[in-house]
């Protein structure tokens, strides 16, 4: 499953957008136990802006996958960057309570025009 995009008709004019996905599931690799957390993406668009429906069809087919909590900003990360190419772009993760511990993971593509978020 890929991410859609669309034209962004003001390129020049450097825009911040922040989603968030409340209810992220994936699950475990070692136990197939779900994983669940919220994830927050931040970009700033080049050509092209992400379509927000492709990205919750997207995000919600990590419920069937097992991946390490740590390898899915990673993951998501690489699709916005491919399917977009963002001037900057940040996946951050929260995960909930699993043993006792809770996992928070970011990854960053570029640099952010407005600074450290």
């Amino acid at each position: 499953m890929t991410i859609e995009t669309l034209k962004n008709t003001q390129p020049e004019r450097p825009l911040e957008i922040e989603l968030e996905a409340l209810e992220f599931t994936s699950l475990c690799p070692l136990t197939g136990a779900p994983d669940f957390g919220r994830l927050i993406i931040r970009y700033v668009p080049g050509e092209a802006l992400l379509e927000l429906k492709s990205l919750r069809d997207y995000l919600t087919s990590f419920r069937q996958q097992k991946i390490l909590q740590e390898e899915v900003v990673g993951a998501v990360l690489d699709e916005i960057v491919g399917a977009a190419a963002p001037r900057f772009a940040e996946v951050e993760g929260f995960f909930n309570v699993r043993g006792g511990l809770t996992t928070r993971a970011r990854a960053r593509f570029g640099e952010n025009p407005f600074g450290d978020a």
